[in-house]
């Protein structure tokens, strides 16, 4: 048995992984995934205050409360920049660590920077403090109808807080999987990012890499292959 953490995407919270739970778990594994505060159903606690270190975290305290080792550790999308920043403090709880079309960050590193963003960075007046979620595409009306209902205003302070990255990933003991969206260009929404940490990982012998025909929304869009892909490294 296997034991799969799974982490969401900005904008968006753990209810994005709902068509991917029951095949994991319907093959024998255990599925942890947790909703970071501020957005999915803990969008009631948005603030100014909340930023990638809230993230880390939310992520860090479940898998260690919930006394979890030897995991599968999934980023997916920003959640790439939140176990990337996690691993400092659970990194030896590891088995397989899996970057799902997400950010692969170094250290010092901010989500604004990888994505060649423009955020109001300085103090201003009536500075805002929410970013609107970024359009995104599903293969299937009613999932596009159930998931846009769900994509909520999420806090600044997560996109502009560099990640803390003690060592190369390709250092630590774990293993690595990149897995890619191919249907979006290098133009769409965090393309260039993704498609950056893609040339990446095929390029090393550190990694392993998947590629999936579908846009971004993984999840959503293609839960029974995403799963084929996880439930091989379990």
């Amino acid at each position: 048995m296997a034991t799969y953490v799974l982490v969401h995407g900005a904008w968006s919270g753990a209810h994005g992984f709902r068509k991917l739970r029951p095949l994991l778990r319907n093959a024998g594994h255990e599925v942890f995934t947790p909703s970071l505060t501020g957005i999915g159903e803990r969008a009631h606690l948005a603030s100014p205050q909340v930023n990638l270190s809230t993230h880390v975290h939310d992520v860090v305290n479940m898998i260690l409360y919930e006394d979890l080792v030897d995991i599968v550790l999934l980023g997916f999308s920003y959640g790439g920049f939140v176990v990337t920043g996690a691993l400092a403090h659970i990194g030896e709880r590891v088995r397989h660590l899996v970057y799902l079309d997400a950010f692969v960050p170094n250290d010092g590193d901010t989500l604004v920077g990888r994505a060649e963003g423009d955020l109001p960075i300085p103090i201003t007046l009536g500075q805002p403090w929410l970013m609107p979620p970024v359009p995104r595409e599903f293969d299937d009306a009613v999932e596009a109808a159930f998931s846009n209902a769900r994509r909520v205003p999420h806090p600044v302070g997560c996109f502009i807080e560099p990640v803390h990255l003690r060592r190369p990933l390709e250092d630590f003991g774990f293993t690595r999987t990149y897995i890619k969206a191919t249907a979006d260009t290098r133009d769409a929404p965090g393309g260039r990012a993704f498609w950056g940490a893609a040339d990446r990982a095929k390029a090393s012998p550190a990694w392993c890499y998947h590629e999936i025909a579908t846009n971004h929304m993984v999840p959503n869009n293609r839960p029974e292959e995403l799963a084929q892909i996880l439930l091989a490294l379990g």
